[in-house]
């Protein structure tokens, strides 16, 4: 058969369904599940009023993410200026009619929806650094001045972030922008350079942080100092995740939790009530699904033929990873507490359809892995 015919059926409307990850589309709707039933428990054993959103707003999520699965990542590519510009310009909303919430101003309203724009600032990140070294020359990825510009397209939204104030978006964005920039090929001795006067920043910044933004810190560091006040959350947390043992206590059998010594059980600390409830075995079995996944968009990114798509599938592997990380890495004492999400599992419909958007373009990579698009890395 003529490879021309052999390549517009692939790349058809069913030649892009049946090359879609049905397995990793499994993946997501098992995480899902999981989130369900943590809700489920969380609502004291009944589906209203988070169990019920969940199960809607990953149905929208998973139509979402089909969907732009099946729009060609060149099409996507040519977006990536106008959605960065567009995840800046709803960062900067925020300072002007966003809604306060828990001390900070990180959303806004848009048509009755409660929108997270730093959420989708960090999908709009990926996306235009992608963009920017794609194809690039490793004679340009060797000169300075060509990683000026795209460090001040991380830096843009990192400051915006944090003044909402949001440490722990801010700290994520940047990482994930770092993640990019280490696939694209810059060398590890300018990481080192930009990496040597953090400990020196941090200490000025902590000066000017907001007085919960400290406490979270020196909570972190000494939670027993205040066990009533900053310290209780995190002490209440490593209590439920100690009780729950080697196989918990039993669905729905939690007392930390359904006691109400657990705080924000439904969103920050929905892996702690499992751990509870289901166990150190329980807890594992989670970790190794988001593992899983994490894997997964690794390896749609090795399989991409084009340097745009291996980027972009990088980008949203490691934000996922990112929430993945700090979430649990946060509930269990690692690290201070900055309200991160688990994502899929916690409660929220901002972080859950900015997820599924990121999935919906790493599948669109995946799908379109293999398209006609020069990749000889030279000059732009």
């Amino acid at each position: 058969m003529d490879r021309r015919l052999i390549r517009e059926r692939s790349f058809g409307l069913t030649g892009k369904l049946w090359n879609i990850s049905w397995l990793y589309v499994l993946l997501l709707c098992v995480l899902a599940a999981v989130g369900y039933v943590a809700l489920y428990s969380a609502a004291g054993g009944s589906p209203e009023p988070y169990a019920s959103r969940h199960v809607l707003r990953f149905a929208f999520g998973l139509v979402l993410m089909l969907s732009i699965a099946l729009i060609d990542i060149r099409f996507l590519a040519r977006l990536a200026w106008p959605i960065y510009g567009v995840s800046v310009a709803l960062l900067v909303a925020v300072e002007r009619m966003g809604h306060v919430g828990k001390g900070a101003q990180r959303w806004i309203e848009l048509g009755g929806l409660q929108l997270q724009p730093s959420e989708l600032a960090k999908i709009g990140l990926v996306l235009v650094l992608a963009a920017w070294f794609h194809r690039a020359s490793w004679e340009r990825m060797g000169n300075p001045l060509f990683l000026i510009p795209p460090l001040i397209l991380v830096l843009i939204p990192v400051g915006l972030i944090l003044k909402e104030p949001n440490l722990g978006t801010a700290v994520i964005t940047g990482l994930v922008g770092g993640a990019v920039f280490f696939a694209a090929g810059v060398r590890w001795w300018k990481f080192a350079l930009v990496a040597l006067p953090i400990p020196f920043a941090a200490k000025i910044a902590y000066r000017y942080m907001h007085d919960y933004q400290r406490a979270r810190i020196d909570t972190f560091l000494s939670p027993e100092s205040d066990p009533l006040g900053a310290g209780y959350n995190i002490i209440q947390s490593k209590i439920a995740l100690g009780a729950g043992g080697m196989w918990g206590k039993g669905f729905l059998q939690g007392t930390q939790g359904h006691l109400n010594f657990l705080p924000e059980k439904q969103t920050d600390f929905i892996f702690t009530m499992l751990g509870e409830e289901f166990g150190f075995v329980g807890g594992v079995a989670l970790i190794g699904l988001l593992l899983l996944i994490v894997l997964g968009g690794m390896v749609m990114a090795v399989r991409c033929r084009h340097q745009f798509g291996r980027l972009v599938a990088l980008g949203i592997a490691t934000n996922f990873f990112m929430y993945v990380f700090v979430n649990i890495a946060m509930v269990m004492g690692a690290i201070p507490v900055g309200g991160v999400p688990l994502p899929l599992v916690s409660h929220g419909g901002s972080a859950m359809i900015t997820v599924m958007l990121g999935f919906g373009i790493l599948m669109s990579v995946y799908v379109h892995r293999d398209v006609e698009w020069p990749d000889r890395r030279d000059e732009i």
